[in-house]
């Protein structure tokens, strides 16, 4: 899988799907290292922009992330991991399945009719 790690300094984002259902559970980024190991072990690898190092997601919390399908986009700049979750299947680190839980208010559109 080729990525183009130029366009953001070497970082791609990375969206992890739940293979199952498609809810999206989180992103990361990774930089080619963390994408490597991603497809060699079969388990999500992250590159910590805070700690500057590789995590896999769970290696701590028993709740990895199994692979089971990669691509990326249409410009080569998005990694997408389809996975399985191992463990209590609590993704996030507040102990959640899923990172985005947190609504946001915005203005409703009208519906426009091309009459």
């Amino acid at each position: 899988m080729q990525i183009d790690f130029e366009k953001m300094g070497g970082l791609a984002p990375a969206i992890v799907q739940d293979a199952d259902n498609g809810e999206v559970l989180m992103v990361g980024f990774m930089n080619q290292e963390a994408l490597d190991k991603t497809l060699q072990t079969g388990y999500v690898t992250f590159y910590s922009r805070t700690r500057n190092k590789l995590w896999t997601k769970g290696e701590t919390s028993g709740n990895r992330l199994r692979l089971t399908y990669a691509a990326t986009d249409c410009d080569t700049d998005t990694v997408l991991c389809k996975v399985r979750v191992e463990g209590d299947g609590l993704v996030c680190h507040e102990g959640t399945r899923s990172c985005f839980t947190k609504p946001m208010p915005f203005a409703a559109v009208s519906e426009v009719s091309n009459a």
